[in-house]
């Protein structure tokens, strides 16, 4: 089963299960366990991006294997149509989890699907407010205040020159044995408002940190202390930037994955070590 799942994210130590930690993974789990005899017993959830400490997601995916029947059925329950009825238990799975993180909905998928590996590519926002006054209070969780006006203009100049595939060890916290080769498909900046900036990345994939390290270090270019080939200059270097900007401006909005017929093929292509060309 495929589930898409939305969190606030300030509460929790991250997507990931800790021993003793409030997660996101770890409380969907439990909810997707307390199921009644007779209906779904899923195993471990496989999601598409883990998500750090204080980040957000309005466009989580994940999906879960459920244990068949003896005689080759599921059991997910059905309608008497005989069509999975899982709009029972995503009703159910919300009454069990807090009101910061909720199932918005769930679908049988091929065996193929895999939430992380079968994916296109991830979509995220983060969002910068450079009011004198810091941030609106209502949006204080999900915004960064940035006490220096941006020139949008200048930003979007300098973070067209990282689109493409390239190496971002320096924009990515090091994992021993992992890539840092990806595809960067979408930076922009946006002005909302009169104070109020949206940033949209996109890559096939984001190594950690990638995201807040990229608008971390895009900032101090947009604020006029650093010209605008540095970030250029920092991604050719390898050398790792220490700009990384708060978890909590970060949304993980949407993850893209092919046509059914596509899924195995994507998921073999995803797991295949890329290099930089």
């Amino acid at each position: 089963m495929r589930l898409d799942v939305s969190y606030d994210g300030t509460d929790f130590c991250g997507w990931a299960k800790q021993p003793g930690q409030r997660t996101v993974q770890g409380l969907v789990e439990d909810a997707l366990a307390k199921q009644p005899p007779g209906r779904s017993v899923p195993r471990s959830v496989v999601v598409a991006g883990r998500t750090d400490s204080g980040v957000h997601a309005s466009g989580q995916v994940v999906h879960v294997d459920v244990v068949p029947h003896e005689d080759g059925g599921s059991r997910v329950p059905v309608d008497a149509q005989g069509i999975p009825d899982l709009g029972r238990m995503v009703h159910r799975w919300n009454r069990i989890l807090p009101a910061d993180v909720r199932v918005l909905g769930a679908r049988v998928v091929p065996q193929a699907f895999d939430a992380r590996f079968s994916a296109l590519r991830r979509h995220y926002r983060y969002q910068v407010s450079d009011a004198p006054w810091g941030v609106d209070p209502l949006r204080r969780r999900d915004t960064l205040a940035w006490n220096r006006p941006l020139d949008v203009d200048a930003l979007n100049a300098a973070s067209r020159e990282l689109l493409g595939l390239n190496d971002f060890a320096a924009y990515c916290k090091p994992r021993e044995g992992a890539t840092t080769v990806r595809e960067l498909q979408r930076f922009e900046w946006e002005r909302l408002d009169d104070h109020l900036i949206a940033v949209h990345v996109s890559a096939d994939a984001f190594c950690h940190s990638m995201v807040r390290s990229l608008v971390g270090t895009l900032l101090m270019v947009g604020d006029g202390r650093r010209p605008r080939p540095w970030p250029g200059q920092v991604l050719e270097s390898e050398t790792r930037t220490t700009a990384v900007a708060p978890a909590h401006g970060l949304t993980l909005t949407a993850v893209d994955y092919p046509p059914d017929e596509e899924l195995e093929a994507r998921a073999a292509q995803t797991r295949a070590v890329r290099t930089r060309p």
